[in-house]
């Protein structure tokens, strides 16, 4: 027998492909495909016609969806990894590269880290400063 011969062959072919992506690409999205394709290969089995398994394919994958999704989503997708810069929020350093607002550089040296820096004003070398923010790796500070 043919693959092509049996339609419930098909439906599982396309949910184990599209299982197949989904683990090699992550938060692709395409398991879903997989849980509407075995629907349809139900269907398919209990002998239902080709449009009514396309039907019931296109309501389980919509289903699946709008009901599975939003929990995985909300037990999957945590804040993902935390930033360097994170912890260095509201701790005090100091200025080692007098920070300049019309270039927007300078560095500061935080817990023994030099960082470069920015300031809404210009801080001298030497100053004592205040971690308020992070854009990337460069630490927005102010004074202490």
């Amino acid at each position: 027998m043919a693959l092509l011969d049996s339609p419930a062959l098909v439906w599982i072919a396309l949910a184990i492909v599209a299982a197949i992506i989904e683990v090699s690409i992550p938060h692709f999205g395409v398991i879903f495909v997989s849980v509407g394709a075995i629907i349809a290969a139900v269907a398919a089995a209990l002998g239902l016609g080709f449009t009514i398994q396309v039907i019931v394919f296109v309501l389980g994958l919509g289903l699946s969806l709008w009901l599975i999704r939003p929990r995985l989503v909300g037990t999957l997708g945590g804040r993902g990894v935390p930033s360097r810069t994170e912890p260095l929020i509201g701790r005090e350093g100091v200025v080692t590269h007098d920070i300049e607002t019309t270039v927007g550089a300078g560095r500061v040296n935080v817990g023994g880290e030099d960082w470069a820096a920015r300031a809404k004003e210009p801080i001298a070398v030497g100053v004592k400063v205040r971690v308020v923010g992070a854009d990337g790796i460069v630490l927005e500070v102010t004074r202490a």
